[in-house]
């Protein structure tokens, strides 16, 4: 069963962060998708449910979280390609007419700016990077012609609104083939 409505919390404490969880999951009829410190002792919660649950479980979470909340998200409808992405396991584009990046300081923000991305334009999502060995930043990674990833590319920095926090983002028309097998 493809995962259709997601809710993330990102805080600052690792104790609060599994705090939370756990009210996260006993607040909603909800299924964890992941619950793990990230860098820089960051901690986040994944949830996924109906859209009614979930949304029930992130506001439990908020309640909680308090002031340790850096961010959280919402995505009542998430772009079957977004999990996969997530977790590294969609097929290497055969042949690219662009890559585009964009860059965030949190996690939240480039969750919502990749199902943004993705739910824009004819893009193929490479990767989303959420924190990890990277100083807490996160980054996703997307493919295709030149015009789409351009719009994709907009698309998620429009998507993130007044708690987005962009680092920078690039589009690069026809990327070197040596570099673009690096990026896979």
């Amino acid at each position: 069963m493809a995962i259709v409505s997601i809710g993330l919390i990102e805080l600052t404490s690792i104790a609060r962060g599994i705090e939370t969880a756990d009210t996260m999951l006993k607040a909603g009829q909800v299924t964890l998708d992941f619950a793990k410190p990230v860098c820089p002792g960051k901690f986040i919660v994944m949830v996924h449910g109906d859209v009614g649950a979930m949304k029930a479980a992130v506001a439990a979470g908020l309640e909680l979280g308090g002031a340790k909340v850096v961010n959280y998200l919402t995505i009542p409808r998430v772009h079957p390609t977004l999990i996969p992405a997530i977790n590294a396991v969609l097929d290497a584009p055969q042949r690219v007419e662009a890559l585009g990046v964009v860059e965030y300081f949190d996690i939240a923000s480039a969750i919502v700016g990749a199902d943004a991305a993705a739910k824009a334009s004819r893009i193929q999502l490479i990767e989303v990077r959420l924190g990890m060995g990277i100083g807490g930043k996160s980054f996703f990674k997307l493919c295709g012609e030149v015009a789409d990833v351009r719009s994709a590319v907009q698309a998620a920095i429009d998507a993130g609104g007044e708690r987005s926090t962009i680092v920078s983002t690039c589009v690069i028309p026809a990327p070197e083939p040596s570099l673009f097998k690096e990026m896979l």
